[in-house]
């Protein structure tokens, strides 16, 4: 006999999943029927946040959902955090949780992890939330969840199983497979979008994390039109060291006068969230008057109603739109934009955050093609100010929309064994490395290769800054970071302490060369 959990890894399989990240317990064993003898690889975190901060990271560097077992009640509220940041940052998390048995559920009896409604919970942030009564609903849902991932605007989505209906048959179910795919772009829409381009004269292109599958025809479109492309935090890497690129935030000045004087911006897959438009809270941002928006989620259209909005992937978006103004590359002054606009947003940023910038540049270049996931830490905020990178999707973190603190370590883990060629170092904090510093022994177990890169001025510097800012005398802002270090070789890794940034060159490079994690902790004044 199969059994539902058993059905369950053969139906995630066929989906074409290969990791698993989760903490089995009393309410999951039944869904780890089999998982060993299957081809999925699990990875066990040391708390359900990492789990969930794992599938994230491994999300955004693969490009396909991450999948996380957690147990029902505290394993689940653990995993909210991770779930809000994938909401936040539209990236694929397949949760799979337990639930009690069937009969005992909404009767408040007392038993083991019980919630008065889990699912009822999860629905206020999860896409959708499901719980299985029976075996036959098994591939439908995750049918369902699959199509979500690939046709729309991706998140989290919760499926529960109770514990009786894990040991149910359900012997011949059958995969349903998704072949759901984005809405097609509309044609009346990219014909009136392509009169506004053909009108325009000093056009601007606005690249989100949407856009971020799109490098190819961004930079064939801002090409043709002769366009700056501003690029938010989630689109760095899309046009490293192009003559068009502007990889700068929105909230500083020179990038917010750039589009106040453009005639026609293009939006693709960007919110137009404060974080990266109103990082200062100043409200300095006007929305462009004359605004082509292209996104996958139509709610996110209504939002902020443009002159044309194109619901649509936007690499298929932006490939119509080229075929339907055809011609040659622009010979505008769009090249001499950018580059003042680059020179000063530069100068807009403070010494202390430009020397950090230059902190991160030296990680980019020491390990070309490196993926960078970073924590809220202040070279991280100085970065998402400004800094080009060199890899599409290469460069993310938890600091600008939902802003958990502690997501750096282990969606570092998640990105490596996505990626297991590319070079994976995490930038994090002393402050904030210590909300899930266990995760380095999922790194060792996993033989994860992430390089932790600890920026270590012993506290919250960017919160206590913020507090003087207006004037309120810190308080809690200075916990006692360990010795890194010795946290390290505690668990069996290799670790090594810099008092000058000068040599991180030479350490990322050492600690490269071994394969296997490594912590460089960089002490600052």
């Amino acid at each position: 006999m199969t059994t539902v959990g058993e059905a369950l890894i053969t139906l995630l399989e066929a989906h074409g999943v290969d990791t698993v990240f989760g903490i089995p317990g009393v309410h999951t064993v039944e869904l780890y029927r089999g998982l060993a003898r299957s081809k999925i690889r699990h990875v066990t975190p040391r708390h359900e946040q990492g789990a969930g901060f794992m599938a994230d990271g491994y999300a955004r560097a693969s490009g396909r959902p991450g999948v996380a077992f957690v147990i029902t009640g505290p394993g689940l509220t653990n995993t909210i955090t991770a779930m809000g940041q994938a909401r936040a940052d539209s990236v694929p998390m397949l949760v799979i949780s337990g639930v009690n048995a069937t009969p005992t559920l909404g009767k408040g009896l007392g038993h083991l992890h019980e919630l008065p409604d889990q699912r009822g919970m999860m629905e206020k942030v999860a896409l959708f939330s499901h719980r299985i009564t029976g075996a036959d609903e098994l591939p439908g849902v995750l049918a369902r969840a699959f199509s979500v991932f690939s046709s729309s605007r991706p998140g989290p989505v919760h499926i529960e199983i109770p514990t009786d209906i894990m040991v149910k048959p359900a012997d011949g179910l059958v995969a349903v497979l998704s072949n759901a795919a984005p809405p097609v772009p509309d044609g009346a829409a990219i014909a009136k979008a392509a009169e506004l381009v053909a009108a325009a004269r000093r056009p601007v292109i606005l690249a989100g994390g949407g856009a971020k599958k799109a490098e190819s025809p961004l930079k064939r479109l801002a090409e043709r039109l002769g366009a700056p492309v501003v690029q938010t935090t989630n689109a760095r890497g899309l046009l490293y060291r192009h003559p068009l690129g502007v990889p700068a935030s929105p909230s500083l000045k020179a990038v917010r006068a750039l589009i106040a004087e453009a005639d026609l911006v293009i939006a693709a897959g960007t919110e137009f969230g404060p974080t990266d438009y109103d990082g200062y809270g100043d409200g300095g941002f006007v929305p462009p008057a004359n605004l082509i928006r292209i996104d996958i989620d139509a709610d996110q259209l209504a939002r902020r109603p443009p002159t044309v909005s194109i619901q649509a992937d936007c690499a298929e978006a932006i490939e119509a739109l080229l075929d339907r103004i055809g011609g040659s590359a622009a010979s505008g002054d769009g090249q001499a934009r950018a580059a003042a606009t680059r020179k000063a947003a530069l100068a807009e940023v403070s010494p202390a955050f430009t020397a950090q910038i230059r902190a991160v540049e030296m990680i980019r270049d020491a390990l070309p093609g490196a993926i960078i996931v970073g924590d809220s830490t202040q070279p991280v905020y100085a970065a998402n100010l400004y800094y080009d990178h060199d890899r599409p999707g290469g460069w993310f973190n938890a600091a600008t929309g939902f802003g958990a603190l502690g997501f750096g370590p282990p969606a570092a883990i998640g990105a490596a064994l996505a990626v297991p060629d590319a070079p994976v170092v995490c930038l994090t904090g002393d402050g904030g490395f210590q909300f899930t510093l266990p995760e380095l022994g999922a790194a060792l177990d996993a033989a994860a290769p992430v390089i932790f890169v600890v920026w270590n001025n012993r506290g919250y510097r960017e919160i206590e800054t913020s507090m003087l800012d207006v004037g309120v005398e810190p308080v809690g802002v200075s916990p006692a970071p360990p010795d890194f270090c010795k946290l390290a070789e505690a668990y069996g890794i290799a670790a090594e302490r810099l008092a000058d940034i000068g040599h991180l060159a030479d350490a990322l490079k050492r600690a490269r060369a071994t394969g296997l994690p490594y912590v460089i902790e960089i002490t600052v004044d």
